[in-house]
C-alpha cells in the first residue's frame, strides 16, 4: 500500500457520527455500506464470486463489478464532468446495456476486488476534493436532460440507496455461498485496499 492509500483507509470512519454536519453523516453512511459490501464480498475465489441464489442472475462478482461502475459514474462522471475511466469508456453500452454484470463471470477474482477498490478510493478523493471546498448543497457537473443539476447531497444519498439494495443481494449470495451471516463486520474489519 502507498502512504495516501494506508492514511486514506485510516481515516475511513466505521460508522457515521453519531452527531456530524450533513456532509459528515452522508459520507459516513455510505462508508458504513461500502464497508458492510466488502465485508460481504472478500476472500472468495471465482467459484464464490459466480454463486447465484435461485434464479437469480445476480453474483458477488457482478455486484462488485457493478458498485464500481456505479461509484465512478456517480463520483467522477456525474459529480465532476469526467469523461468514463476504464474499463467503463470502451464498452458499447448500446449494444450491452448490462455489460458489467455479464462479463464479471470472466473477470478473475483479483481483478474484480481491485476493479471495485480501486473506484472506492478515486471516489473517496473526489469526495474529498469537492467537499473540502464546498458542501453537500454544491451542484454536481452533470446536467439532466431538463436542465437540473443535482448537488451533492443527491448524489450520495442515491449511493447510498444503491449500496443498501445490493448489500442485501450479497447477504442472500454470501449465506448461500458459506453460511457467514451478520449485519455488521466484525470490530475492526477494514475493507482490502489492493
Amino acid at each position: 500500500m502507498t502512504p495516501d492509500v494506508e492514511r486514506d483507509v485510516a481515516d475511513v470512519p466505521l460508522e457515521p457520527p453519531i452527531a456530524g454536519d450533513e456532509a459528515e453523516t452522508l459520507v459516513g453512511s455510505l462508508e458504513r455500506q461500502r464497508r458492510t459490501f466488502a465485508w460481504k464480498c472478500e476472500g472468495l475465489d471465482a467459484a464464490g464470486l459466480s454463486a447465484r441464489v435461485a434464479s437469480s442472475a445476480v453474483t458477488l462478482g457482478g455486484l462488485l463489478k457493478h458498485l464500481a461502475l456505479i461509484e465512478d459514474h456517480y463520483l467522477s462522471v456525474r459529480l465532476l464532468g469526467r469523461e468514463p475511466a476504464p474499463p467503463w469508456d470502451a464498452v458499447d453500452w448500446d449494444a450491452e446495456p448490462d455489460w458489467e454484470w455479464s462479463s464479471a463471470a470472466g473477470d478473475p477474482p483479483e481483478r474484480l476486488y481491485a476493479l471495485w477498490t480501486e473506484a472506492v478510493l478515486r471516489s473517496r478523493v473526489n469526495l474529498r476534493e469537492v467537499l473540502a471546498g464546498s458542501d453537500a448543497g454544491r451542484l454536481a457537473a452533470f446536467t439532466t436532460r431538463d436542465g437540473r443539476s443535482p448537488n451533492v447531497r443527491r448524489l450520495l444519498a442515491d449511493l447510498i440507496e444503491e449500496y443498501a439494495r445490493h448489500v442485501g443481494h450479497a447477504d442472500l449470495i454470501r449465506e448461500a455461498v458459506d453460511g457467514r451471516v451478520g449485519e455488521d463486520p466484525p470490530e475492526g474489519f477494514r475493507p482490502r485496499t489492493t
